[in-house]
């Protein structure tokens, strides 16, 4: 089965209020245009502040579900935070801190070790994406790290393959890998884990 790319974002670190201090992050990305070449690292575009939660070979890219945009979207509003960050109440692809956005996969087609094949790149499934308090930043409200707990809206971490280029627009195909455990189960486990 075929799906599709939708958006390909990137961002270079930058001071963020957090807790009431400055830190850096990247989670603020925006689109790429063109192809964007695709290393070992991740997006030659794109850059991670903190390399234990986003970066290196095993979460060189991070992919969110664009049919998780509109729950969002809504849980900005009630939240009272849509309008912040330049008055963006679109909430963008890339807001959620993701490089790739896709269309018609979502954390329950998805398991550790597939891989989603584009014409000139290949990326792995490695992990779920955890909540963290910079996520709370982006989406501008206190509660949104809960919130992806809650649902398991959380997107999936993607090591690098086979180098090459990613373009809104492609499709890909998710080529299934040994089956052992969801992104679902494994983020289940690690709130589990969180929560003790």
């Amino acid at each position: 089965m075929a799906f599709q790319l939708v958006g390909v974002q990137g961002a270079q670190a930058r001071k963020i209020h957090l807790g009431g201090r400055l830190v850096a992050s990247a989670i603020h990305k925006t689109a790429l245009t063109g192809p964007a070449p695709v290393g070992p690292l991740g997006l030659v575009d794109d850059e991670q502040a903190d390399l234990s939660v986003h970066g290196g070979l095993g979460k060189a890219v991070y992919a969110f579900p664009a049919a998780h945009y509109p729950f969002w979207r809504d849980a900005r509003v009630q939240a009272g935070a849509a309008g912040l960050e330049g008055g963006d109440d679109a909430l963008a692809f890339g807001s959620l801190g993701e490089n790739l956005t896709l269309s018609g996969l979502v954390e329950a087609d998805v398991w550790i070790g597939d891989v989603l094949q584009f014409p000139d790149c290949a990326l792995r499934v490695t992990d779920p994406r955890e909540p963290c308090s910079k996520f709370n930043a982006a989406m501008g409200f206190s509660g949104a790290s809960k919130l992806m707990a809650q649902t398991g809206y959380c997107g999936f971490y993607l090591a690098v393959d086979t180098p090459g280029s990613v373009q809104v627009g492609q499709s890909f195909e998710l080529l299934a890998g040994p089956r052992q455990m969801g992104i679902p189960e494994r983020f289940k486990a690690r709130m589990f884990k969180h929560l003790r």
